[in-house]
């Protein structure tokens, strides 16, 4: 299992520890309310699963042949449009106590690329990666080593909503912040560089223009591009 040092971004990722002379994952719906900052800690668990496995095909035919697989069930309770649900999981890297010498491998931050959110998909969909043979490559024009912080609002939140707001994706190679929130509505060929907030002032519909270049800049109207 590829793992990679934890930052205060990844508080919730589930992380390996030795039990019963075993290596297993531990998630964070597992912990006790008691000892949930315990597990958050980045001096304590300094490591998390980016979620990345290597396994041998014949050892997982082994054990489903030998009904070895018991995966443990995760009650997970959550709130969806209000209401209060308990998501049932099952975590693919907790079937690493199953397997004999198992191991996980420290690897750079750059091998973990999390699709969680509309801002992850507006991250790896844009010019700021290329795919090549199949990799996923990381856009050479980008100097600064750390991927832009990207934050949009609920109206962005559903896949059908966050593709209709953008006629295509902005260029981001020189952005370092982008916050959006309100009625954004996205022109084609937009370019944006440094620190962006776009903030539609409430009941109104912010449309940015085609073409446009926008730098360090807070946008709350028309007026402001």
């Amino acid at each position: 299992m590829e793992v990679t040092p934890k930052t205060l971004a990844d508080v919730k990722g589930g992380t390996l520890i030795s039990y019963e002379g075993k290596v297993q994952l531990l998630e964070i719906a597992q912990v006790p309310n008691e000892h949930v900052n315990e597990f958050k800690s980045i001096e304590k668990f300094k490591i998390f699963n980016t979620n990345n496995m290597w396994v041998n095909l014949k050892a997982i035919k082994r054990l489903v042949e030998a009904d070895a697989l018991k995966m443990e069930i995760i009650p997970n309770p959550k709130e969806v449009d209000g209401v209060k649900v308990l998501q049932l999981e099952t975590a693919a890297g907790a079937a690493i106590r199953f397997f004999d010498h198992a191991i996980g491998i420290n690897v750079p931050r750059a091998r973990f690329l999390p699709v969680k959110a509309t801002s992850d998909l507006l991250l790896v969909q844009s010019d700021l990666y290329t795919l090549e043979d199949g990799f996923v490559i990381r856009n050479k024009a980008r100097t600064n080593p750390e991927n832009p912080s990207i934050e949009l609002g609920p109206e962005f939140k559903k896949v059908g909503n966050f593709l209709s707001r953008f006629k295509s994706l902005p260029s981001i190679v020189e952005l370092d912040s982008l916050k959006v929130a309100g009625d954004v509505w996205f022109g084609a060929g937009i370019t944006l560089k440094g620190k962006v907030n776009i903030v539609a002032k409430s009941g109104a519909k912010l449309e940015v223009p085609d073409g446009v270049t926008i730098e360090n800049k807070e946008i709350n109207g028309p007026e402001d591009l």
